[in-house]
């Protein structure tokens, strides 16, 4: 999958849109290219002693004006000349550099406005159409940037992570950690399409209101029946209109700090294990697979790769003691406790 970020056009694509706008640039370069020659006519002017014109031999403001800019655009006619040495080299060691700077200011403006802009948007628009395995975060506010972080720290490629927010400071920050940007309503069945919901591998929304975020959930799961969906909600009564959405997975961050502080009153550690499971940093992490055919036939509990902790049959959860956990079976879904990154972890933690 690949892609990167633009606002909406014929085509869609994902690019965000450039904080200076288009016309301020091209002011800028032709004001400083009006400079230069501005510069270049007044030193001419003040020596206009030191030029000699085969015409009338006289040299006017207009034949200062003249010979400036042929001289700047190497046109160069020979009616009007420098004659005297300081004159020649003020052509030679001034004039010579302002003509080079005037043809790059060009050049580079004929780039990116033409030929980088033309080509860049070619290339969104061929890859936002072989968009496929991708995540899409709605929202990249403070749950949102976390679980991007998450996902890098996991080891999932930035290109596959396109971030939907309508907050231009926020898509910057996401942009800034190599992720494709959007920016565009996540409720629409528009902005879905144009990123190939279909094809997508799963789905974030955390987009800092309960209804909002809702509303995304439905026009997912509207366009997109079997893609899993993750939701984070703030109140708890929204936690049941959210999988009536569609949603798969429901967060509710305030419910999850509770369990945590809980649980550390019962025991200083119980909080910090369950900080290291939810993170791919902390010293042990949980993943979740499918049961491999080597482990047919085998309990829960004899995992190789680690500690399985929860088994899933048939949409349905069974723990490590239950009798089906007891012999797995092929197409079971399991969750494991494995190593995580953090350091000084060894083997013999699990």
């Amino acid at each position: 999958m690949s892609a990167q970020h633009k606002r909406v056009g014929e085509f869609a694509t994902l690019r965000r849109k450039s904080s200076v706008p288009i016309w301020v640039d091209i002011l800028v370069r032709v004001g400083f290219v009006l400079a230069l020659i501005t510069m270049a006519i007044m030193v001419h002017w003040l020596d206009r002693t030191g030029l000699q014109d085969s015409y009338d031999g006289e040299v006017s403001f207009l034949d200062v004006v003249y010979f400036t800019m042929i001289s700047i655009t190497t046109t160069g006619y020979g009616d009007i000349a420098p004659v005297t040495e300081r004159a020649r080299m003020f052509d030679a060691l001034v004039v010579t550099p302002i003509r080079v700077f005037v043809v790059l200011i060009f050049l580079g403006t004929a780039y990116n406005f033409v030929l980088k802009r033309t080509w860049d948007r070619w290339q969104m628009k061929l890859n936002q159409r072989n968009l496929r395995d991708h995540i899409i975060v709605f929202g990249f506010g403070v749950s949102g940037s976390e679980a991007v972080k998450e996902l890098i720290a996991r080891g999932e490629n930035t290109k596959d992570i396109v971030v939907v927010d309508t907050n231009e400071s926020e898509l910057r920050s996401a942009e800034a950690m190599g992720c494709y940007v959007y920016c565009a309503d996540g409720t629409r069945d528009e902005t879905l399409k144009n990123l190939k919901i279909d094809k997508a591998s799963s789905v974030i929304v955390s987009a800092g209101r309960d209804d909002t975020s809702i509303l995304i959930v439905l026009t997912v799961r509207h366009l997109a029946p079997k893609l899993p969906i993750s939701v984070v909600v703030r109140a708890s009564d929204n936690e049941f209109l959210a999988r009536q959405a569609g949603a798969d997975n429901v967060i509710n961050p305030v419910n999850f700090a509770g369990l945590l502080l809980a649980g550390s009153c019962h025991g200083e550690h119980v909080s910090d294990y369950i900080s290291d499971l939810a993170s791919v940093n902390g010293r042990v992490m949980l993943q979740e697979r499918l049961v491999d055919e080597s482990e047919v036939g085998h309990p829960l509990r004899g995992l190789s790769s680690g500690v399985g902790v929860r088994l899933y049959r048939n949409g349905k959860p069974y723990g490590y003691w239950e009798p089906p956990a007891q012999a797995m079976k092929a197409g079971d879904m399991i969750v494991e406790i494995v190593p995580g990154n953090g350091n000084g972890m060894n083997s013999q933690e699990l």
